[in-house]
């Protein structure tokens, strides 16, 4: 499958089949929640966090993928990402993007 942010496939004719999404939503135990908050007093990377949303984009990027899957895709064109808090450590993302099939 492929995966591009542009509205084309250089050197492909594109049939759009429709929209496709994945979304999840993540969170972290509490007691990771508990270090990160402390790592706020000194600044810096809050790795636990970083790794959380890594985990949840590649996610929503699966489910989106699995879709377009399903409707006979061979790529995603302009696929973008976005991502909102939902609740105190806990984030939802959503991939989507249009399904194309090659002609």
């Amino acid at each position: 499958m492929i995966l591009v942010t542009t509205d084309y496939i250089s050197g492909k004719n594109l049939e759009m089949l429709g929209l496709v999404k994945g979304s999840t939503i993540q969170s972290k135990n509490v007691g990771r929640d508990i270090t990160q908050s402390f790592k706020t007093l000194v600044g810096g990377e809050l790795k636990a966090y970083t790794e959380m949303m890594n985990e949840a984009r590649a996610l929503a990027t699966k489910r989106m993928v699995e879709e377009a899957e399903g409707l006979g895709a061979d790529a995603v064109v302009n696929v973008r990402y976005s991502s909102a808090s939902v609740m105190a450590g806990a984030a939802e993302v959503i991939a989507y993007g249009t399904a194309v099939k090659f002609v």
